[in-house]
């Protein structure tokens, strides 16, 4: 993926154009001042990749008695043999 950069005072002269290049290409486009990127204007989605994962997991843990335990006795993990 190459990752499309223009200046913002291009960027201000055509906003619209290049936010429907955004919006057609589905690929963000960096904006720079002076040569350094400043801004960077992504697609919308509707749902992240991640808030659906984390969508289907919700209230799938019932009860976690002590989280700064091991799940298992250190004991009996193999890589400490």
């Amino acid at each position: 993926m190459i990752q499309q950069t223009v200046s913002k005072s291009q960027f201000k002269a055509k906003a619209l154009e290049y936010l429907r290049l955004v919006e057609k290409q589905k690929e963000p486009l960096i904006i720079t001042h002076l040569g350094k990127p400043v801004a960077k204007v992504i697609p919308y989605k509707d749902k992240d990749r991640d808030e659906v994962i984390l969508e289907s997991l919700r209230g799938s843990v019932l009860k976690y008695e002590d989280p700064d335990e091991p799940a298992i006795d250190p004991e009996e993990w193999e890589a400490l043999r």
